[in-house]
């Protein structure tokens, strides 16, 4: 229970980095040799440096915020997080706004890969 709990906090401190824009405070959670997706491509990006640098591009071309709606974890360990997704251009423009679900795989206290995964067009505009 305990470590579920320190992940879950910890992961509330990710995204709100993260919407922050704070890039080092979201590489502190991340496993020196992280795994971490692409959304726009569907590609993958490997160890911190590549994610600061995928990040710090994207964050120059587009505004994205994520804020959690709910966590929870599996029998594996690993945490799905139903997301609030907005994208807005740099104008301001709304581009996207969807949940996901985001999926987490730990090494000890660090986030080792994370995966996007749809949900299917009725759950995307459920209300929570």
């Amino acid at each position: 229970m305990a470590e579920t709990d320190a992940r879950r906090q910890m992961l509330m401190d990710l995204y709100r980095s993260f919407n922050e824009r704070d890039i080092d405070a979201v590489l502190a959670h991340l496993a020196p040799d992280v795994d971490w997706p692409v959304g726009t491509s569907g590609g993958r990006e490997h160890g911190r440096e590549a994610v600061r640098a995928y990040w710090t591009r994207q964050w120059q071309e587009i505004d994205p915020r994520v804020e959690p709606l709910s966590i929870d974890f599996d029998g594996e360990g690993r945490a799905h997080v139903r997301v609030q997704q907005l994208i807005r251009s740099r104008d301001g423009k709304i581009e996207s706004n969807r949940k996901v679900e985001h999926v987490y795989e730990f090494n000890g206290p660090f986030v080792q890969r994370m995966t996007i995964v749809p949900l299917p067009a009725d759950e995307e505009d459920d209300e929570d």
